[in-house]
């Protein structure tokens, strides 16, 4: 097992958000003293494509400067409501409008080749949430339907041509929103919903993503009351730990939707949050906007590892899993630097 640092460690569970079109002192401040693992563009970071272009690969020249390994570079291209790249890119009606496989694989063909020329590797999609039938979902005008098996297939089939052409799928938002109507952007959804109700429906195109090896899963900020009447999925070991890595036996790399949102402020501060994080065998923290947060978490964490040699060994193979699938997308030399895991 490969000795990290600490400060390696904390850096590389964070994924952040930044202001801005062009490589500039936060970046620098983000990448090269905290050593984030991974950042990710909203509609103020995204102009022309040659300057989206411009800015991933002065980025990820950064990254190689100072030593680290290649970033995560994501985005939230779902189609529909959710789709970040707007004009001269190709714009998708979302996913309650595909119809047929051909037009999920449409869209993953399209949506990868439009990301790999920009320099960006990962998509935050597909969502994977089932909207019921007779439900005011919030997710019903980005969940691909109401039937598990369809939405099993149809998110597969965009993870596969996703990843068949090199850019990262993450599957949303385990384990399922899809019958939540109070917004998590806003404020924390309890969701009372049993074991089995869960398991039948829910859960199901996760597990087949799980089988099909998505390169992450994004937990909701939903608190399952019949599961963990304390913490929303995003904090909570009763979710992570227990359900989706020994249940469901995954051990790919698990991310937290953006802590910024209202679900988790104000009610739990960052110290809380990513003291939860890191007892819940969540790999990576979202922090989507520039802030003291992103600090404060990097600090947290390094902190954690030198105070608990139990949160340290977590660490390590939470790093080991994150290294894994940078090994596997993002080519280019570095990876002997950081040795090969005994184990992930």
């Amino acid at each position: 097992m490969h000795p990290f640092t600490n400060e390696f460690i904390a850096g590389q569970r964070l994924m952040v958000g930044f202001d801005g079109t062009g490589f500039n002192d936060d970046l620098k401040f983000l990448i090269g003293t905290l050593k984030v693992g991974g950042l990710i563009l909203f509609s103020r970071n995204l102009g022309t494509p040659d300057q989206i272009r411009q800015l991933c690969h002065d980025c990820q020249a950064c990254a190689g400067k100072v030593g680290l390994p290649p970033l995560f570079i994501a985005i939230d291209q779902e189609g529909g409501p959710v789709a970040r790249l707007k004009p001269p890119f190709t714009q998708f009606a979302g996913n309650p409008a595909m119809k047929r496989p051909e037009d999920a694989v449409y869209f993953a063909r399209v949506t990868a080749m439009e990301l790999k020329h920009l320099g960006v590797n990962m998509n935050m999609a597909p969502v994977l949430d089932i909207a019921p039938d007779g439900v005011d979902s919030i997710m019903a005008g980005r969940a691909f339907g109401s039937d598990p098996s369809w939405v099993s297939s149809m998110g597969m089939t965009v993870i596969n041509h996703l990843q068949q052409r090199g850019i990262m799928a993450v599957a949303k938002h385990f384990p399922g929103i899809g019958r939540t109507v109070l917004d998590s952007h806003l404020a924390l959804p309890d969701l009372k919903v049993d074991a089995k109700a869960l398991t039948d429906v829910d859960l199901v195109p996760f597990q087949s993503a799980i089988q099909g090896k998505v390169a992450g899963i994004m937990l909701s900020h939903i608190r399952y009351t019949g599961i963990d009447p304390v913490w929303p999925a995003s904090l909570s070991p009763a979710i992570t730990v227990d359900l989706l890595r020994r249940k469901m036996a995954y051990d790919g790399v698990v991310m937290t939707d953006d802590l910024d949102m209202g679900a988790i402020k104000p009610s739990h501060d960052i110290d809380t949050a990513i003291d939860q994080i890191l007892r819940a065998d969540v790999d990576i923290a979202l922090i989507c906007h520039k802030g003291p947060d992103i600090e404060a978490a990097c600090e947290k964490i390094r902190r954690s590892l030198v105070d608990d040699p139990h949160l340290r060994r977590k660490g390590q193979h939470s790093v080991e899993r994150i290294l894994q699938l940078k090994r596997t997308y993002l080519k280019g030399g570095w990876e002997k630097r950081y040795g090969v895991p005994a184990e992930v």
